[in-house]
């Protein structure tokens, strides 16, 4: 599958690092749909804002395949929308920890 559907990237990834204390490397892989990019979403007292943080999220155009292959790879996730969400389930093999925020799926992955 094309990682542009009509010109539009699917879904952008971005893998942050950061050196711990101790010398270890953790990192940190953001998937989320580009059409979300940009939006705010609201439900009661919870807000995810994905245009404060649209730099944390935009880095690569990628589709649904390469971002199942990251999730794979990543120690610690934080997923938004469908499509970036169905591509982790993919690659967990997993449909829990799931929710959403004004029906916008969110799921995050944490590796211990």
């Amino acid at each position: 599958m094309p990682a542009f559907s009509g010109g539009m990237p699917l879904i952008y990834a971005k893998v942050h690092e950061r050196r711990e204390a101790d010398g270890r490397v953790s990192s940190v892989l953001a998937l989320c749909d580009a059409d979300l990019l940009g939006k705010v979403f609201k439900q009661g007292d919870i807000e995810l804002d994905l245009k404060k943080y649209e730099s944390f999220y935009k880095g690569e155009a990628v589709d649904e395949k390469e971002a199942a292959e990251l999730v794979r790879c990543a120690g610690n996730a934080n997923v938004v929308g469908e499509k970036s969400v169905a591509a982790a389930e993919k690659a967990l093999g997993s449909k829990t920890g799931v929710r959403r925020v004004a029906g916008v799926p969110q799921l995050q992955i944490y590796c211990v």
